[in-house]
């Protein structure tokens, strides 16, 4: 009988191809490693699922062979692919795309050898494979050797001054500043006055700088018992296999989530935690500790973040403990590192993975642990292509690999809750702050309905925050004011006709951008700063923006639609707050943090001046409320905490709970006492009111018992069909199509699987297309998932091509 291979190649389909080993790689094809294949006249780049002596399904001469191995070694180790097999199966995603997102990118020199072959010779495809390796990178430093008085002069002389002074420099950023850089070098080199050198380019941001060695501090009980029960798991996994890689296990017996194996008689002994502790409440030092546990044992561990912006502080901390033995995964890295840090935990030479969503595809070697921080962030679900959920996938990795996965948060989601309700997980309390003299910070709501602006003239600046803000700067102190709004002014409005300036290509209000001018204001009579006048509301200059489609452009003089010069801004956005704060307190230090100043590095310098005092107030979104501790904060405002309640979102509450609660944990974190004014227009709502009175657990019942009471998750489970084209009557047909078939499947005719919709989006219109959705829903999975099989026949076989549908299990963006 042939050697068969079935193998997955990148194309939007859920099915793997069967290709013939030739004999020349009969003993070297093995599961997971890439391949080049012939797929429509074209050479892919496809990964083995599986090799076997077997007879053919279809005619034997139909069968074409591999083209080319690519790996010697098999790119995705056995518990990987078997993992990455199971998720692209829960999310109804194509296998091909489901590997892609674990992959890394082809060395040169594997191309080279593809091409020494004679398989490039043809019709190449290589998808998005990206290629990286052989580029060296040319430094120049100057040596300790000095130059006799008046020898040197123009750009040599200016060359080498910026080495003395700045350090060791790319030749590349020389050549920037000085044209002729490359003869200045050579001259300097020739006089031994420079050294030059070509190596690999560097590593990461996050290694640059060296990290000392820290003490491990003494824990409180709390914190002892937790990493006591985590250690107590970690004991109880078996040895790691041989040879670093764990044997498939897709086809063992399954085992109760967050459950080891046991002998007869024996209690289970739990193996997935909910890490359940206050802001401040020292879970970092946990995760230390759990992790020097599993490589201790001889296991790997992998850390995932919510977000790119939190991972400099852990990194820091973790390179303090553990060296730079780790790997950094994030969206920030190129090409290249992203290789250098796939390989190091490939070959077994790195342990421990660090990283935000996308960590989750990390190669560790023999993994015993999965940490996930901040498990309730939203940003764990990936929204484009593959549209899983990291934290549920870390569970079902950790369980598939038999290894112990935690949870962490100070505000666990509803959905963890319910696991350890339903015995799946098991809870970790950490009720105080790791530091004795730290305590929970007072919360005061300041009712909008009731207090007038301050001197600042905003509304939103009340009189109560103005005052605090001004007792905070008499202090030394430092102040957050937390506003989840981008942007100068969230909308621009004709005042003559009402008319709200929107996107061309979505069905949103566009946002006007200012940049960093700021209004100049003249002092009192008596020297002392005027009060700030509200902001000018006929703005000029300035960009509007799109925050859906990015689009860009400036801003009119006049009304498009009755053609008035009387366009006003409404509405107050983090670059207006600075602004205004700025203007209200031109003594104070005043910054940003938002995605609009983000860019690379720049959150890192911003929070890093922050830490050394040289900011007495930050302004941003939710980028300053991820987990950052910053001793001397202790004032945060919350400017509007109605702005994210109002959403049509059955998670709106549950979401605008966790932010007050994070952003609120900034404060008070050392030994001077905190303070929290969450301005609000609607105080007596749960999420304000638990918020308040940092009753998280008394919050989390309400949550589940209304959940339950109008039948959203944890009491159900869901599927959302999201349906866009270009032609609106293209996208309702299938909507209505697709609603159809569903509630003339055997599920949806016995009432098992409940069927909302078809209905167009609450954002009916983005990037120029048409949105419409049918939310399937049912108490149970199998139902929804026979469904949901059904449905993937219908989107793939008799839909119009025009359109176009995704299937979204377990959605959490619900717009």
């Amino acid at each position: 009988m042939p050697l068969l291979a079935d193998v997955a190649v990148p194309v939007p389909l859920s099915q793997a191809f069967t290709y013939e080993v030739p004999a020349a790689l009969a003993g070297e094809v093995r599961p997971g490693a890439r391949v080049l294949c012939e797929f429509h006249r074209r050479k892919l780049l496809g990964v083995v699922l599986a090799v076997s002596e077997r007879s053919a399904a279809i005619d034997p001469s139909k069968i074409k062979p591999l083209a080319a191995l690519v790996d010697a070694r098999p790119a995705l180790p056995a518990e990987l692919l078997a993992f990455l097999q199971e998720l692209a199966a829960y999310y109804f995603a194509p296998i091909g795309e489901v590997l892609r997102l674990a992959l890394p990118a082809l060395e040169r020199e594997q191309v080279r050898a593809l091409k020494a072959q004679g398989e490039l010779d043809g019709v190449l495809d290589l998808g998005r494979a990206k290629q990286v390796g052989g580029r060296k990178v040319a430094y120049a430093s100057a040596t300790d050797v000095v130059e006799e008085p008046g020898t040197l002069r123009g750009q040599a002389a200016a060359v080498l001054a910026l080495l003395r002074a700045n350090g060791e420099q790319p030749v590349a950023r020389i050549e920037e500043r000085f044209g002729n850089a490359r003869s200045a070098l050579k001259k300097l080199a020739e006089r031994n006055l420079v050294a030059l050198d070509e190596r690999e380019p560097p590593r990461d941001p996050f290694f640059r700088r060296a990290e000392e060695r820290d003490v491990p501090p003494e824990l409180n009980a709390a914190q002892a018992e937790a990493a006591a029960r985590i250690d107590a798991a970690l004991a109880a996994l078996s040895a790691p296999p041989g040879g670093g890689e764990h044997p498939a296990i897709a086809q063992q017996e399954p085992r109760p989530a967050g459950q080891e194996p046991r002998p007869a008689g024996q209690e289970p002994r739990p193996s997935a935690f909910l890490l359940f502790g206050v802001t401040g409440s020292g879970k970092t030092e946990v995760y230390l500790r759990a992790i020097k546990s599993c490589l201790d044992r001889g296991r790997g561990a992998l850390v995932m973040v919510p977000e790119i912006a939190l991972t400099p502080q852990l990194v820091a901390r973790f390179r303090a403990r553990f060296g730079d033995e780790l790997a950094v995964l994030h969206s920030g890295l190129s090409d290249a590192d992203r290789h250098a840090m796939w390989a190091s935990l490939h070959v077994g030479k790195v342990r421990v993975a660090i990283g935000a969503r996308s960590a989750l595809f990390a190669p560790v070697p023999d993994l015993g642990l999965i940490l996930v921080d901040e498990e309730h962030d939203g940003s764990f679900k990936q929204e484009e292509g593959v549209r899983y959920h990291a934290r549920d996938m870390a569970l079902l990795r950790a369980h598939r690999a038999g290894a112990v996965c935690v949870l962490g948060s100070a505000t666990p989601s509803i959905e963890s809750v319910a696991l350890v309700r339903r015995g799946k997980l098991a809870e970790l309390r950490l009720p105080d702050r790791a530091h004795r003299e730290a305590s929970l910070p007072e919360v005061s709501l300041v009712d909008l309905r009731r207090f007038r602006a301050g001197p600042s003239g905003d509304p939103l600046i009340s009189l109560p925050l103005h005052r605090a803000l001004e007792k905070t700067l008499a202090a030394k102190e430092q102040a957050i004011l937390f506003l989840n709004r981008r942007g100068f002014a969230p909308s621009v409005v004709c005042g003559s006709c009402g008319t709200l300036t929107t996107c061309d290509a979505c069905s949103v209000a566009l946002t006007y951008h200012r940049g960093r001018r700021r209004d100049a204001r003249p002092p009192s009579p008596g020297g002392a700063p005027a009060p700030a006048a509200p902001l000018d509301e006929r703005p000029e200059g300035g960009r509007l923006r799109c925050h859906y489609c990015d689009y860009a452009g400036p801003l009119p003089d006049r009304c498009g639609a009755c053609g008035a010069r009387n366009l006003l801004l409404e509405g107050l956005g983090t670059e207006r707050l600075e602004a205004t704060i700025a203007g209200s307190f031109p003594e104070a230090r005043v910054a940003r943090l938002d995605r609009d100043v983000a860019g690379k590095d720049r959150s890192q310098a911003i929070l890093a001046r922050m830490r050394e005092g040289k900011i007495d107030i930050l302004v941003g979104t939710q980028m300053v409320t991820k987990g950052h501790d910053l001793p001397n904060v202790t004032l945060v405002g919350v400017v509007n905490a109605d702005a994210a309640l109002g959403l049509p979102d059955f998670r709106a509450a549950e979401r605008g709970f966790q932010l007050l609660v994070q952003v609120a944990g900034r404060a008070g974190r050392r030994d001077r006492p905190g303070r929290v004014l969450i301005q609000t227009r609607n105080p007596e709502h749960p999420a304000i009111a638990f918020a308040a009175a940092h009753d998280v657990p008394g919050f989390l019942e309400r949550e589940i018992r209304d959940r339950e009471e109008v039948g959203y998750p944890p009491a159900t489970r869901l599927a959302l069909l999201r349906i866009d084209a270009v032609d609106e009557s293209v996208g309702r047909g299938a909507a209505a199509k697709l609603a159809a078939h569903a509630r003339t499947c055997p599920e949806g005719v016995a009432r098992r699987v409940e069927v909302l919709g078809p209905s167009a989006a609450p954002i009916a219109r983005l990037r120029g297309r048409y949105r419409f959705r049918v939310l399937l829903r049912a108490r149970d999975r199998g139902p929804l998932r026979g469904t949901l099989a059904a449905l993937a026949g219908l989107i793939r076989d008799g839909l119009d091509r025009n359109a176009r549908v995704i299937i979204d299990v377990d959605p959490v963006a619900m717009l």
